[in-house]
């Protein structure tokens, strides 16, 4: 700046020099002096200019910026308002499907229908005919069919029932993995009964069978039932010594206990003793019933096993069917039953009575 300002002036004397130097140097100074605050001021106003332009060009960012978290919580708060939207859809749907009458009630059906699989119906059946027939004998005159005959009856056939499930489901449990071959169509072979589920059922109903008949109070029918409870177990249950079914004439002989001795003589006991407050007669018709029973035990417990060769012979159950083949032994049940209602027809005939005649020679033909 000092270089520029002395060239300005190049012809001046050297007081004039000095005055010009003086006077240089004084506007040297001014000229710093503006220089500098208009540096200064020129600096200030950049940085501001820098600035404004800064929050310009920041404002739209920051605008932008409050856009953008705005949009997304927009977003969000539609995203949300869509999600439980969704949710009290996807809710009620499974509401409205939990509470659907038509699964309720597939449901229920296919339930009913594993545990009437599962207790074996043909021998529910087969023990409630019996003890109604039974408890038929001990009727002695026409009075006799009263309430107190239903109420003993209906007593003796519950808890038998329910043993009955207990000794069948027993089997079924003991045999999982014979009756996959054999009878897949059952709840533990097929799996819709879990094993658990199976002992709890079992447990639960010998339970109250054994419940029922304490308080009924009739002794006939506990000791009926007890009997029953051990045949069964020692029939089905595979431990040491028990497990009687795989012998052919053990197995027989529990079936022919149970079905000819047990629920003849001590349901009719129950009959006679309990209900009617009668001394125990054995009459000539229960005779004959038992004789009867014998035969007819013996073809069930011949003819059950011809179905199941082939899972008895995997697991070694030593069956009359294994042993002698299916036609022999179906063949040996024909005979047997055909002697048995043979000897019936003739006894019928025999009778003094004639209902007993008719309803003897109808039911042979039948």
């Amino acid at each position: 700046m000092d270089s520029v300002l002395f060239r300005c002036l190049p012809h001046a004397s050297s007081h004039t020099a000095v005055a010009g130097g003086d006077f240089c140097r004084t506007r040297h100074c001014a000229a710093i002096s503006y220089a500098s605050s208009y540096g200064l001021n020129a600096s200030c106003n950049k940085r501001k200019v820098q600035n404004e332009y800064n929050l310009r060009l920041r404002k739209p960012s920051l605008n932008h910026h409050y856009k953008g978290i705005g949009g997304g919580y927009t977003f969000q708060k539609y995203d949300m308002k869509f999600v439980v939207k969704a949710t009290s859809e996807k809710s009620f749907g499974s509401e409205s499907q939990a509470f659907d009458p038509k699964s309720v009630s597939d449901s229920v059906k296919n339930s009913l229908d594993a545990f009437y699989r599962f207790s074996r119906p043909h021998t529910v059946i087969g023990t409630a005919l019996s003890i109604i027939s039974v408890s038929l004998l001990a009727v002695e005159k026409i009075s006799d069919i009263s309430p107190l005959f239903f109420t003993g009856v209906l007593e003796a056939v519950v808890a038998a029932l329910f043993m009955n499930i207990y000794i069948v489901g027993l089997n079924q449990l003991s045999d999982v993995e014979i009756d996959k071959i054999n009878k897949p169509y059952l709840p533990l072979a097929s799996g819709e009964y879990s094993f658990g589920t199976g002992v709890a059922i079992v447990s639960s109903f010998s339970i109250l069978s054994f419940g029922l008949s304490w308080i009924v109070g009739s002794w006939p029918l506990f000791w009926a039932l007890f009997v029953s409870f051990v045949l069964g177990t020692a029939y089905s249950i595979n431990v040491p010594l028990l497990r009687w079914k795989r012998f052919a004439v053990l197995a027989a002989m529990c079936i022919l206990a149970v079905r000819a001795v047990i629920v003849q003589l001590a349901f009719f006991l129950h009959m006679q003793t309990h209900v009617y407050k009668r001394p125990p007669v054995f009459s000539r018709p229960l005779i004959f019933a038992t004789a009867f029973m014998s035969f007819f035990s013996v073809v069930i417990a011949l003819f059950k096993d011809i179905p199941d060769i082939e899972g008895d012979k995997v697991f070694g159950i030593q069956s009359f069917s294994v042993r002698l083949g299916q036609k022999p032994v179906f063949w040996t049940c024909v005979t047997l039953l055909e002697i048995a209602y043979g000897v019936a027809l003739l006894v019928g005939a025999s009778s003094p009575c004639l209902w007993s005649k008719i309803f003897t020679g109808e039911g042979d033909e039948l």
